[in-house]
């Protein structure tokens, strides 16, 4: 269902604003306080005027502005104008330690002849002024190199209304649509009915239409853009087109990751909320990795953020039960999962992101002598859960739109390994993973196996966050071309368990010396579960039990980022 949309402001086009501004203007409620304005390409300096010594003055970042206005008052007598700055600065919290973004509006009144129409222009030519220096400054990372939205952006926004505790909605209306209004963004609101929504929408729409995609929800709603852009015939062009995030769910994984690579002070909830909106806002893009999943039955997804088993994914489909309560849901899922812990026995192989030296004569790949007994290779042992001469894929997803059903298996005819044909008969070649053998053949001798068969998790993830409050990787960024794999082997204690997960968000967990926890930097893995029973996700999305491999894709998307 679609809604509402703002139209384009073309006054929001730039026009190369350079040098200095200065004038004086009065208060919109007083006309007896003055105040001196200037305008630089960083800053805007207000002072007020008065005979007083130290006179009080405040400078604003621009690169903190997302848009400014003018505009004629209400009363038709009124021969002044209005122009109004939107700035969204750190400032300290009311209530707590640390800073966060927080609106502050900065409204100056313009009466310097008595022509209505000759202030209208002045305070446009400031509006104008502002807005041109603010969209040369924005929050940049030094080293990353950012493309930027075309201005004014044409966005396309979906939200799922069902998402964490049913707030989404709510949530955009009362924080983001001014937001947008205030940068001038024309926006067409989306609103998905049903699983894969949004899948099938992004499958088939005019992409001319939109210079970005966003996504108002949890991290489930991405899996199907990203998966939809990549099922057209052009998803050369189409995965190109910037998307961007709104925490709107539970986990809101990408979300936090996006807000600390903005090298932000920490921020959860609705604070997370307004910097991922001004990020929006500001319109800077940088690339993002996906990652290719293959499962057995030859389906092929495309994945932003993570590949779980056992625990973490337990606790991820376990505790949609308590969707109602928020984030914390996650906590709860951990506690119920700590108390009846389970090991998985599998198999583990991966590509290291740098080649370990060679090992000395007499020693194997995986360190032991020619005469230890060696585990099988890492083929596909277990037999196809699905009837490989099926002409149809099936795939179970757990169902992020609907927060009472349950989990069901939904036919998906796409999702072809190799080639698409396109209508004129070409073929359009997808993502070739030249890393991954078929998952009925041996991983190659440069990668490295896991002997160990007891696994309580494993975790695959590209992002520096699990959840909100999960700083999984805190090296991480979105297009290190790197997955970063953890995993934790049997033996490991409920406590000691307990202890990884409560270090994990500060990202402590790494410094725990936990002698069951393993990480290491790959370009690509295959998992193996023997354990006949249990959960794998993708993104948060459970999909068909039984062998998974995945490689990097570096740089494939486009992520509206700061």
């Amino acid at each position: 269902m679609e809604t509402g949309a703002s139209e384009p402001d073309p006054s929001r086009q730039r026009n190369g604003f350079v040098g200095t501004l200065y004038g004086e203007f009065t208060d919109t409620l007083n006309d007896s306080l003055r105040y001196s304005v200037s305008l630089t390409a960083s800053s805007l300096t207000i002072q007020r005027i008065c005979s007083s010594p130290g006179r009080t003055k405040v400078v604003f970042n621009l690169a903190d502005c997302i848009g400014c206005r003018a505009y004629r008052g209400t009363d038709s007598a009124d021969i002044g104008a209005y122009f109004t700055a939107y700035f969204y600065p750190f400032k300290r919290r009311w209530m707590s330690a640390g800073v966060a973004r927080q609106r502050v509006e900065q409204c100056f009144r313009v009466a310097l002849v008595q022509d209505a129409s000759v202030n209208l222009q002045e305070a446009e030519r400031w509006a104008a002024a502002v807005r041109d220096a603010s969209g040369l400054q924005a929050p940049r990372r030094e080293g990353v190199t950012y493309t930027e939205v075309r201005r004014p952006g044409r966005v396309m926004i979906f939200v799922n209304p069902q998402s964490g505790r049913g707030q989404a909605l709510q949530l955009f209306t009362g924080h983001v649509q001014g937001m947008l209004t205030e940068a001038a963004v024309p926006y067409k609101l989306f609103i998905t009915e049903h699983q894969n929504h949004a899948r099938e929408v992004v499958r088939r729409a005019d992409l001319s239409r939109w210079d970005a995609l966003v996504i108002m929800s949890g991290d489930g709603l991405l899996f199907e853009v990203i998966n939809g852009l990549m099922e057209r015939e052009d998803w050369q062009r189409a995965i190109q087109t910037p998307v961007g995030i709104l925490p709107g769910g539970s986990g809101n994984a990408l979300a936090a990751s996006v807000h600390h690579y903005s090298q932000s002070p920490p921020a959860w909830n609705e604070e997370l909320l307004l910097s991922c909106g001004f990020m929006l806002c500001k319109g800077l893009v940088g690339t993002l990795d996906l990652v290719s999943i293959h499962l057995s039955s030859r389906q092929r997804l495309f994945s932003f953020l993570s590949v779980a088993w056992g625990f973490v994914a337990d606790v991820d489909i376990e505790s949609e039960k308590y969707r109602h309560v928020g984030a914390i849901r996650f906590l709860m899922g951990t506690l119920v999962r700590l108390a009846s812990l389970k090991i998985y026995q599998g198999r583990l192989a991966y590509l290291p992101a740098k080649e370990k030296p060679k090992l000395p004569k007499g020693t194997t790949k995986t360190g032991h002598s020619p005469s230890t007994p060696q585990r099988p290779s890492l083929c596909s042992s277990l037999p196809c859960q699905l009837n490989p001469d099926s002409s149809t894929n099936l795939i179970s997803h757990h169902n992020h739109n609907s927060p009472n059903s349950n989990h069901n298996t939904i036919t998906n005819t796409t999702g072809e390994i190799t080639t698409k044909r396109s209508e004129g008969g070409g073929k359009t070649v997808t993502p070739v993973d030249s890393l991954l053998p078929d998952l009925d053949q041996p991983v190659p001798e440069s990668w490295t196996v896991v002997q160990e068969e007891d696994f309580v998790l494993v975790l695959a993830i590209y992002q520096s966050h699990l959840a909100e409050d999960l700083w999984t990787v805190p090296g991480a960024s979105a297009d290190d071309g790197l997955i970063h794999l953890f995993y934790v082997t049997a033996g490991i204690s409920r406590p000691a368990l307990l202890r990884l997960f409560l270090a994990m968000e500060k990202g402590a967990h790494l410094s725990c010396d936990c002698p069951h926890l393993v990480y290491e930097k790959v370009k690509a893995l295959r998992l193996e579960p023997v354990t006949p029973h249990g959960v794998i996700t993708v993104d948060g999305e459970m999909v068909e039990y039984g062998p998974v491999q995945a490689q990097i894709h570096p740089g494939l998307a486009r992520l509206i980022c700061g």
